[in-house]
């Protein structure tokens, strides 16, 4: 009986006593705001060894102290959904308040690769979910040309679906996050050769990232993946549902509630636009020819920067790159999107091209703070730093049992932290001129070294680590 009051003294004694300890790094004079307890608290935040070491009401001593007076402190955001896995991505991503990354969409082709080009040079933590439609692509014709493989057009053969369901777990067995898929991409994958891939998903408790087939009149795409997941227990996140959903955003938000209340096991996710971004050669566009003028003007090609008519359409279409499309559906459904309690923010942060990409890539989570938080009042802040923190920590904890100490603000905890200006905090880059960095990120923490301070890089420091599921060398499923 006496656990619990020794619980919480234990917990008002960190809060209140000042310590002789010197800490590596002292955040000072902040509002501390975890998601995870509710706590919103003026407190003194001590790091070492990478951990969160106190939460204290008095100052403390630190070998480095980061001022955050007027300012909120709280768990780094976790990107669920980031193409682009380059140095200079990650330093964009840095200025809008990330301290993890991962490409859990479409996923990578080789995750060995991928884990090992980035280790003890990444500023970010980062993660990958094994490709669906990359793996397609190799076992079907040897080498990967990417989403506008005519691979995907096609249904695999028997023998074909069994060497898939062992290159996905060749991946899975090193430590892959997620499976990825593209649906949308990949019109030649079958309901058997899908139902199958979330079955080998579910025996290594790897979540399904799934970018849904398209349909613009009902949920059938939706109901689809449900059925997936509700037949093999697998878990399953639907990304950008604001995109996919277009027009039919709450239509697909009830359906998704409805899965949740009959047990099946479903997550989705948002960003905060209208307009989405992928590549002009990929088979969403197979259609673009019956395109009004009108809406082939309003697409964007990246690398210029221009809107595009129909020759230019048709070059870029041969050429290959990035493009901004139209604006789809309107600010009131991406509103609708970002407030409801089924989602949460993920970037779906493009590569970079030539230093440009959709701003979504700059700037998704001072945006939200900003014009959805403080200006629209759409969701509270505490709401918000869940969703873009804690809830995708918790998502991917069954895979990465290390995820449980991300995403929080407590003892113990990792010290991926982040410092923001409630007060100013906002995107500040535009379709026409994205590369620009938020305003209002102050500092940011990753793994308890600083990384960015006072709205600058930190140079030659690389404290981001894996984020991995279990690495196992017997070749099999568990």
């Amino acid at each position: 009986m006496l656990r619990p009051f020794l619980t919480l003294s234990l917990a008002f004694f960190l809060l209140s006593c000042s310590s002789s300890v010197t800490y590596d790094t002292v955040i000072a004079n902040g509002r501390v705001m975890d998601p995870e307890s509710g706590l919103d608290a003026a407190l003194h935040v001590g790091i070492k060894d990478g951990k969160v070491a106190i939460l204290s009401k008095n100052e403390i001593d630190g070998k480095n102290v980061l001022d955050a007076s007027d300012h909120v402190v709280t768990a780094g955001f976790i990107d669920l959904h980031r193409h682009g896995h380059s140095p200079e991505n990650y330093r964009a991503q840095i200025h809008d308040g990330i301290t993890s990354t991962l490409e859990l969409e479409i996923g990578v082709e080789d995750i060995t690769s991928f884990y090992s080009e980035r280790e003890g040079t990444s500023i970010l933590n980062y993660g990958a979910a094994i490709s669906h439609a990359y793996s397609r692509n190799i076992i079907m014709t040897g080498s990967n040309p990417g989403l506008e493989g005519e691979a995907l057009l096609q249904p695999l053969t028997g023998n074909q679906l069994k060497a898939l369901e062992q290159h996905i777990t060749d991946a899975l067995n090193r430590g892959a996050v997620a499976v990825g898929f593209g649906l949308a991409y990949s019109p030649g994958a079958t309901s058997t050769e899908l139902l199958t891939i979330f079955e080998l998903a579910k025996k290594f408790e790897a979540n399904c990232h799934v970018h849904i087939r398209t349909s613009r009149t009902d949920a059938s795409n939706v109901d689809e993946v449900l059925q997936y997941s509700k037949q093999s227990g697998a878990a399953l996140h639907i990304v950008h549902i604001n995109s996919s959903g277009a027009k039919l955003i709450p239509l697909y938000l009830e359906t998704i509630a409805k899965a949740r209340q009959a047990g099946i096991d479903v997550t989705t996710e948002a960003y905060p636009y209208n307009r989405g971004s992928t590549f002009i050669e990929s088979h969403l566009f197979d259609d673009w020819e019956t395109y009004s003028d009108e809406k082939i003007g309003q697409h964007i090609f990246v690398e210029t920067g221009e809107n595009l008519n129909r020759k230019s359409f048709a070059h870029y279409r041969e050429k290959g790159g990035l493009l901004i499309t139209q604006p789809a559906y309107s600010m009131e459904m991406v509103s609708t999107a970002i407030a409801s309690p089924l989602t949460m923010i993920a970037s779906d942060g493009m590569w970079l091209d030539k230093g440009r990409a959709h701003p979504r890539t700059f700037g998704t989570y001072a945006r939200i703070l900003g014009r959805y938080v403080r200006e629209q009042q759409a969701l509270s802040l505490m709401d918000a730093l869940s969703k873009m923190s804690l809830q995708p920590a918790r998502r991917l904890e069954r895979r990465v049992p290390e995820m449980r100490n991300k995403g929080c603000v407590r003892v113990g905890a990792d010290a991926d932290l982040v410092v923001f200006n409630p007060e100013t905090v906002i995107d500040t880059g535009t379709f026409e001129n994205p590369a620009q960095h938020p305003e209002g990120i102050r500092h940011v923490l990753v793994n308890g070294a600083a990384v960015l301070i006072e709205s600058e890089i930190v140079k030659g420091v690389f404290p981001g680590r894996a984020i991995r599921g279990a690495i196992k060398e017997n070749g099999t499923a568990p």
